[in-house]
């Protein structure tokens, strides 16, 4: 069963220009100049229910305007959208009780009330038994460690409490499908870690659904096998994590410490057949060689230079999914079809 079904999806905007002077100001007064510009241009996906899937793109790709049609905010333009079996703008009081959203640089809970108030407001606005209530909001507070901050209002919370304290609101009423944009921005690594475990133990217990947007591609590695990425309002890639860094993950870097330093002349001349490209990093006096990804070539450069070097340490840094991306948007990749969803076209 999908929880997201999207075909043809399309938001255009009009974009207004002012005309120059005084005249072209008056003018503006009756008529208007504008053009339009499409934020989202015919994307199509689908969304099992229970995947994690992390929804990624530079800004003004498209992730946001996308996100508010696929949550109701926003009317599309053309195409047809289905989340939870239902249309997100024409059945409003029943779509909004299966979803939760985190936006993380907008506040769901009331600034001068305690926590608690707060999630006892949205168990009414949501109509959550009392029993339900108890069970699965037990366990989401124990989880997050959240217990000492009930009492607190918002605006006396940390960005981190606050950030915990917004993914309980979402949950309260235990949504089917949950969309997350930026939930750990500005974080310390010991939340965002919290906020992941959480995540996955509510995914795995409750068969939850997670659209995650966000810049920070260790969420992605760390919760999503799926990534569906935008760019300039267009899917450019759709696919497994894993095979993005296979397809991609075209380089390897191989770092060298020697007893004796040697000249980097002398190593480029050493691989020169095997196309490496050596460079020295002065700060901790280790030698790098950027090489094609190819097993039997890393193993020739490697024996290369312990043949003519004597080597303190080494070690093979494989390409970060960070690189990956930038790699991608800076070569321009265009669509892909849904049928060579597993690959990237350049």
């Amino acid at each position: 069963m999908n929880a997201i079904e999207v075909h043809n999806l399309r938001k255009d905007f009009k974009a207004y220009s002012s005309r120059s002077g005084l005249k072209g100001a008056f003018r503006d007064l009756f008529t208007r100049n504008y053009k339009v510009v499409s934020a989202v241009n015919d994307i199509s996906f689908t969304v099992k229910q229970g995947e994690m899937v992390g929804y990624i793109g530079e800004n003004g790709a498209g992730k946001s305007t996308s996100i508010k049609m696929l949550t109701g905010i926003l009317t599309p333009t053309s195409g047809t959208v289905t989340v939870n079996g239902m249309n997100p703008h024409k059945e409003r009081e029943k779509f909004v009780s299966s979803i939760g959203v985190v936006f993380g640089q907008r506040s769901q809970l009331w600034w001068d009330i305690a926590v608690q108030e707060s999630f006892q407001l949205l168990k009414k606005v949501y109509k959550v038994p009392d029993q339900q209530y108890k069970e699965h909001m037990d366990h989401v507070i124990e989880t997050l460690e959240i217990a000492p901050l009930l009492d607190k209002p918002v605006r006396k919370l940390s960005l981190g409490q606050r950030m915990r304290c917004e993914l309980a609101a979402a949950l309260v009423h235990n949504p089917k499908l949950l969309f997350l944009d930026e939930p750990t921005i500005g974080l310390d690594v010991l939340v965002k870690l919290k906020i992941r475990q959480f995540l996955k133990e509510i995914n795995e217990k409750y068969n939850t659904t997670i659209l995650l947007t966000t810049h920070d591609l260790t969420d992605i590695e760390a919760l999503c096998e799926r990534v569906v990425m935008l760019d300039e309002g267009q899917i450019i890639y759709d696919g497994a994590l894993q095979n993005l860094k296979t397809e991609w993950g075209e380089q390897k870097e191989i770092v060298f410490q020697f007893i004796d330093q040697p000249a980097i002349e002398g190593l480029n001349t050493l691989t020169a057949e095997l196309g490496a490209q050596w460079h020295l990093d002065e700060k901790d006096m280790s030698f790098s060689a950027l090489i094609e990804a190819d097993d039997n070539k890393i193993s020739e450069l490697i024996g290369l230079v312990v043949s003519a070097y004597k080597v303190r340490d080494m070690k093979i840094k494989e390409t970060t999914t960070e690189e990956i991306i930038r790699n991608i948007y800076e070569q321009g990749v265009v669509d892909i079809k849904p049928a060579q969803r597993e690959t990237v076209k350049a």
